[in-house]
């Protein structure tokens, strides 16, 4: 028996199923990557969706009801709504306003004791009381404490400062001791103008104060030189009264708290 030769084109023929099955293949995993990435996109969707929906009805419950603005009508039906409630007012510790009360009534002690030390002294005119809620004002004539031109206290000046001294230090109010003077010149080496005179006057009145045990650290020493006149400085009788040393006693304990 003769066998037939195989010629090319049969060899051919029989190898292009291959070509089908590599072209069914292809779209095959192209068909899986789409489907994949189909399914990989809409976990993403279905899980942001899912956290939406979960913040939604998680969330907690809001009023419903309108706000009124402004006042709202009294209901008569509602006796508790047409109570009107005060609100408490803050009212100062007992203990503040009996200290309040007592730094008063000490102010009020100081003066009258100056007034009951003093009362000759100010029947000649020669030193003058004077209160408010806030202060004492004890002014002394500078003839009672120093010479003319002078800051050195003389001798009649000590009695007095020593019996002011008995009276306050039995207190701690802070008192503030002013020197003034009238507007004559004064041209020395120790003090070239007014305003030295006036400063060295009142530090020197502070110094008698301490010395007889007031303690310092409640006062304070200011000099206003001729700047604050209570009379005419163009009479010797107005220029007396411009020389003085004031003593302003404080209801307060604080000399800073008092100068400020």
């Amino acid at each position: 028996m003769r066998h037939r030769r195989r010629t090319e084109d049969e060899l051919h023929n029989r190898e292009r199923w291959l070509i089908s099955y590599a072209d069914f293949i292809t779209l095959l995993f192209g068909f899986f990557v789409v489907m994949y990435s189909v399914s990989s996109v809409n976990e993403g969707k279905y899980k942001v969706l899912s956290e939406t929906l979960t913040g939604v009805f998680n969330a907690p419950q809001r009023s419903v009801e309108p706000i009124t603005v402004g006042d709202r009508l009294s209901r008569p039906d509602t006796p508790e709504d047409s109570q009107v409630i005060a609100p408490p007012v803050a009212q100062a510790p007992a203990n503040d306003v009996d200290a309040e009360q007592g730094r008063s009534q000490a102010l009020e002690t100081i003066a009258n004791q100056f007034q009951d030390k003093f009362e000759t002294l100010i029947n000649q005119g020669l030193i003058t009381v004077e209160t408010n809620n806030e202060w004492i004002e004890l002014s002394l004539q500078n003839s009672l404490l120093f010479g003319s031109g002078n800051a050195e206290p003389h001798y009649d000046a000590f009695p007095v400062v020593e019996s002011i001294a008995d009276i306050l230090s039995g207190y701690d109010n802070a008192i503030r001791v002013e020197g003034f003077t009238d507007n004559q010149p004064i041209r020395t080496s120790a003090y070239p103008s007014n305003w030295e005179l006036s400063a060295a006057r009142a530090a020197a009145v502070v110094r008698l104060l301490v010395q007889n045990d007031v303690e310092p650290r409640r006062m304070a020493a200011i000099g206003y030189g001729e700047y604050q006149p209570v009379a005419r400085n163009d009479t010797s009788e107005g220029r007396s009264r411009n020389r003085r040393v004031v003593l302003l006693i404080s209801r307060e304990a604080s000399i800073r708290g008092a100068v400020r």
